[in-house]
């Protein structure tokens, strides 16, 4: 006679948290610190993968634009905060960032042990990078007794008789609150794979478009092919439809496919959501943004009539100003033979060159993958999640953080931020929901 297969034991949590990224990690020591039982669920094999690739590693967690009292006590938050977050309303970050904000961060991980350096405006850990971050985050964790489980797969979650279910293929959790923390789309090596939008879903919620966002963008210019590997300090003007939307200045990173860099980043949200609609958009790139039209224009004539230039070709007059391979592209645009004299340099033939050195129009195509993304901008519509708590409007006990909610910052720390804050506020607020809740644990 054959045995009946014993089933595992359903497991049974205050909170179950969904994903072990920074807001998740966030949400759980938050919420166990408020007395809650608290349990995260992981599909990776390990937690925080995505968190170590943060600034290369070395993990800018907030920055110091975020400090000026005058941001978070502006009343509306969209003058301010329009700078910092996209999304159809930018200003819901206010009141998470008001409940933790960054000056609460940089308390908080100072008692885990993490001292913070600043550089270019971005607070940085001293020492031990992403690394380090995380580690104090599990180490934190284990203190008060909150249990990862990683490679933990989930199939299904649902809501019945006031509690979530989650049907894995590990077993059955169940929780009295959820808090779903998975991420957006963007890396999905990392675990990000937007597999909680397919949760939120079912639970009603609508989901706002889903790009990439802080990602190189693609043109089919060949000019690329030209000077592919080259960097340069530029500005960038963004146009959708020829009605231009923003502007930016930093270095611009070259290559074979395209653009890419941080102020290339800084734009690509906007790029991207214009591609999405069918949009026309370009970018125009000034690669002289110092001089004003006229100083560039008697830049270019003065130096084809130097003294030293007048034994050299067009393409040798230009080396010192760029990189060679780039000058020789800009006259190629121009369509001004290299080798001709300099001295020969037309008033015409100066206007057309600075007309594609300042002004050197980029039809955008695409942008490159969720994988080459370092964020994902839409997500979970924040009209139906309270900003507050972050709770759902629609399902009761249910809460959302991170990069799942239609939210997504600009380089520099912002994204951390948010996850630190919105992870805060979803986890301390579901504890204290709790009717189970007695108290703090220390």
């Amino acid at each position: 006679m054959s045995q009946k297969r014993k089933e595992k034991p359903d497991i049974c949590r205050d909170i179950i948290v969904v994903g072990a990224g920074a807001a998740g990690l966030m949400a759980a020591i938050h919420g166990a610190r408020c007395g809650a039982d608290v349990l995260i669920l992981e599909h990776m094999e390990r937690p925080g993968k995505k968190l170590l690739m943060t600034g290369n590693g070395r993990c800018n967690f907030t920055n110091e634009a975020l400090f000026s009292p005058n941001i978070l006590d502006d009343p509306q938050g969209r003058a301010s905060f329009g700078n910092f977050y996209h999304g159809a309303s930018p200003a819901f970050v206010l009141p998470a960032l008001r409940f933790f904000s960054p000056r609460d961060t940089l308390r908080f991980f100072e008692e885990l042990g993490v001292n913070a350096i600043i550089r270019k405006g971005g607070y940085y850990p001293f020492g031990g990078g992403a690394a380090g971050m995380l580690s104090v985050l599990t180490m934190e964790c284990e203190r008060l007794g909150i249990e990862i489980h990683c490679n933990t797969g989930i199939r299904k979650i649902r809501k019945a008789e006031n509690k979530f279910i989650f049907e894995t293929k590990s077993g059955t959790y169940i929780s009295k609150k959820c808090i779903l923390a998975t991420g957006g789309k963007s890396y999905k090596k990392t675990g990000s794979d937007g597999s909680g939008f397919l949760y939120v879903e079912r639970f009603g919620h609508h989901i706002q478009d889903l790009v990439p966002a802080l990602v190189p963008l693609q043109s089919k210019l060949a000019f690329f092919g030209k000077v592919a590997g080259i960097r340069a300090e530029i500005s960038t003007k963004v146009y959708i439809d020829h009605e231009e939307k923003a502007c930016e200045s930093g270095e611009l990173q070259l290559t074979d496919y395209g653009v890419s860099g941080i102020c290339i980043f800084q734009v690509s949200h906007l790029a991207a959501n214009g591609l999405k609609r069918g949009r026309d958009v370009r970018l125009e790139l000034d690669f002289l943004p110092g001089f004003e039209e006229n100083e560039a224009f008697t830049l270019l004539m003065d130096r084809s009539k130097r003294v030293f230039s007048r034994q050299k070709t067009m393409a040798q007059s230009m080396i010192g100003l760029f990189p060679e391979k780039l000058g020789s592209a800009f006259l190629d645009e121009a369509g001004i033979d290299r080798t001709l004299p300099c001295v020969t340099l037309t008033t015409g033939q100066a206007r057309r060159l600075l007309g594609k050195i300042k002004h050197f129009s980029v039809p955008v195509t695409d942008t490159r993958s969720f994988e080459q993304a370092q964020v994902t901008a839409g997500g979970v519509d924040t009209d139906e999640v309270c900003g507050e708590t972050m709770e759902s409007k629609l399902v009761q006990g249910l809460y959302v953080a991170g990069e799942m909610l239609d939210v997504d910052g600009i380089c520099g720390g912002f994204n951390l931020q948010w996850a630190w804050s919105s992870g805060a506020a979803a986890g301390q607020c579901a504890a204290k929901s709790l009717r189970s809740v007695t108290g703090r644990k220390t």
